[in-house]
């Protein structure tokens, strides 16, 4: 009896489908997390009720999105620049249809309850910072961003585009399209930072990751929850590291040697993925189930669904 019962408890969390609901619903600058980490805790809204603004200037931009009070602020056009804009508290940031960062990245710092969605952020050099840079902030959902730069300068002309550091909780980043760069998403600071980054929880889910040199992602301490993505051509998987524990579940790999592995004593779960004629080398970890409800799709529909909806592809 006791294996019905965990079997029942498995499928409490978990509903394989052959369709994502993200594709179907309507799109709204007040929308809240509804996937992953970013979930739980009381949930994540963003600025969802406070006032509403659109910004066409790195000034207008950078004032409107400071404080703590709650705020939608909405991004029209192409602002350009060379730096990396901090983000409050209870903020939703917003990319409409065709706007764009370029050389400016988006930090979010000491901060709680904020949203990044439909935002396109290329070209942020490393003397500026990532394009987007999550650090010791709580409650973050990152939604159809499009993030790139390009490789055709040495490894560190870039930093990070999507890094989650300093014992972030509460992260979840779906439905992006990460390509062309060095070094795409790192979780975890430092291989000496585990006091501070082992509390970290990230999902990712319905990804588009391709054309990336490595970090797709790699994930220090922590517990990640990687499913329903999508890597195509890059030159290295997920690395998992110095005791992470991951939960990797029906994703699809092409053109990559080495797409699940471990380095320093990283653990992972992975079932139901599709690794291209390629082999999981990562030690088998504990972290076996969620802790939040999901739709987990069907591994023979994950490409077409994810890279027909990933990036900024939500119209607002």
């Amino acid at each position: 009896m006791k294996w019905i019962f965990s079997l029942l408890a498995f499928a409490a969390v978990q509903v394989v489908t052959g369709v994502p609901s993200e594709l179907f619903k309507r799109a709204s600058p007040s929308d809240v997390a509804n996937i992953g980490y970013a979930t739980l805790n009381g949930g994540t809204t963003g600025g969802s009720g406070g006032t509403t603004t659109t910004v066409t200037t790195l000034a207008a931009l950078t004032a409107a999105v400071t404080g703590t009070a709650k705020k939608i602020v909405i991004i029209s056009g192409t602002i350009t620049g060379n730096t990396v804009v901090k983000v409050g508290s209870n903020t939703s940031v917003i990319g409409k249809s065709g706007s764009a960062l370029v050389g400016v990245g988006l930090r979010v710092l000491d901060s709680t309850n904020v949203i990044i969605r439909n935002v396109k952020v290329s070209k942020v050099l490393a003397e500026a910072g990532d394009a987007i840079g999550i650090q010791a902030s709580t409650q973050v959902w990152l939604d159809h961003l499009d993030l790139s730069s390009d490789r055709d300068h040495d490894k560190d002309f870039y930093d990070g585009l999507l890094d989650v550091t300093h014992g972030c909780t509460g992260v979840t980043v779906s439905n992006s399209k990460i390509y062309t760069h060095w070094k795409a998403s790192l979780v975890g600071h430092s291989d000496s930072n585990g006091s501070e980054d082992t509390k970290i929880t990230v999902t990712y889910a319905s990804n588009y990751w391709s054309n990336l040199n490595s970090r797709t992602p790699s994930f220090r301490f922590g517990h990640g929850h990687i499913f329903n993505n999508v890597f195509d051509n890059n030159n290295d998987g997920i690395n998992t590291r110095l005791g992470a524990q991951l939960l990797v579940e029906n994703n699809v790999w092409t053109g990559t040697t080495k797409p699940l592995y471990e380095t320093d004593g990283g653990f992972a779960v992975a079932r139901g993925n599709d690794f291209g004629g390629a082999s999981n080398t990562a030690p088998v970890g504990t972290f076996t189930t969620a802790p939040y409800a999901y739709s987990l799709l069907a591994v023979g529909s994950v490409r077409a669904s994810v890279v027909a909806g990933a990036g900024q592809t939500l119209s607002l």
